[in-house]
């Protein structure tokens, strides 16, 4: 019966695979799902997480497929799916861009991808609405990253090729397996809106929904998961209730401390400077998109102002220096410098308050 209630949750993405304020989580599984999950034949049962809640999706191993021969195309080639307003993930790594649109990473949440001299996981979470970019080269070998089909409060468990070990996004470990307690090397990506990663990389390129599976890219597959809060797919470990369950947040994590910046604090363009474990922190965001880096005796004393204006230049240094949104100076005096950027990322707030007990809210 349990199998048969994921599968009716899962049921699209399954079948075409062979994904309010009220303080109730409404879940439509089983709760006490998740016992002794297939970890694949190469794995041991030692976990870093709680095994009694490491939960299975429904679709197995691979059932919702990895993209692993993506193709892309230019701006002018993009399709009308793509309009202004729809999320997109971006990477610049060198003078190459990509973008990779949400509705389509919500059908397979992992793309592995080769751009410039990088080989990168693009790990998407359609249920945490997290989005990180991993080094696709682990423990000295090149591999890729495919869905497990388990997941731990709510969170998406990659698994690597190579080795058949497990990984927490959210965790940014390796949680069983052969390569337990490794974390991956985090390339830094960046989450906004088609309108604004066009404007700023009109040269780019764009995911396209040719991936050799039959999919309607044009549907969300969640329902209406995304805007009520009270609709989670399986129970969590901690709910911290101090916001919204599905509200957007950008968080940084740093060793053992973890701080989360609102999207209302950034509306219409903002910079903000704090402190997360003892280091100097630059936050710069709008209302689509919100970047950080760690400033260094070099740059902390630097202010800084938000000048973003459909161009790449992001934000400008009171020295005259331009950046962009990965934080490379790209005219002015520190031209051809860069900036560190943080371990952060964008995901709904009630997985950040249940992967971060304690998590600073910025006030």
């Amino acid at each position: 019966m349990k199998r048969l209630i994921l599968l009716m949750i899962f049921g699209t993405l399954f079948l075409i695979s062979c994904g309010g304020t009220d303080n109730t989580i409404e879940t439509t599984t089983d709760t006490s799902g998740g016992d002794n999950p297939d970890t694949g034949p190469d794995n041991t049962n030692d976990w870093l997480i709680p095994l009694s809640e490491v939960r299975d999706g429904g679709p197995g191993r691979d059932g919702i497929p990895s993209i692993d021969n993506p193709k892309f195309l230019s701006v002018n080639e993009a399709p009308g799916l793509l309009r202004d307003e729809v999320r997109i993930v971006g990477i610049k790594i060198g003078n190459e861009t990509r973008a990779y649109p949400h509705y389509i990473l919500d059908w397979h949440e992992i793309v592995n991808d080769d751009l410039a001299s990088s080989s990168v996981g693009i790990t998407y979470c359609p249920l945490t609405g997290s989005a990180i970019g991993w080094n696709r080269i682990v423990n000295g070998n090149k591999t890729t990253f495919g869905v497990s089909g388990l997941l731990y409060n709510n969170n998406v468990i990659p698994f690597d090729r190579s080795t058949n070990s497990n990984w927490s996004q959210l965790e940014l470990k390796c949680v069983n397996g052969n390569l337990i307690g490794e974390e991956p090397e985090v390339i830094k990506v960046v989450e906004t809106n088609w309108f604004i990663w066009k404007s700023m990389y009109p040269n780019t390129k764009i995911l396209s929904t040719d991936t050799s599976f039959s999919r309607d890219y044009g549907v969300y597959p969640y329902g209406d998961y995304r805007t009520n809060n009270a609709y989670l797919i399986f129970p969590l470990s901690r709910d911290d209730q101090r916001l919204p369950r599905k509200e957007r947040v950008h968080a940084i994590v740093d060793e053992e401390d973890s701080k989360v910046y609102r999207f209302n604090t950034f509306s219409g363009g903002n910079i903000i400077k704090d402190i997360v474990n003892n280091k100097d922190i630059l936050l710069v965001g709008g209302n689509e998109t919100i970047v950080s880096f760690e400033l260094d005796s070099q740059t902390s004393f630097l202010e800084f102002e938000y000048i973003f204006n459909e161009s790449e230049a992001y934000f400008e240094d009171n020295e005259g220096t331009k950046w962009n949104v990965f934080g490379e100076a790209i005219s002015g005096p520190r031209n051809g410098q860069k900036l560190k950027p943080t371990k952060s990322f964008i995901a709904y707030w009630f997985s950040i308050g249940a992967f971060y007990p304690g998590v600073e809210i910025f006030e």
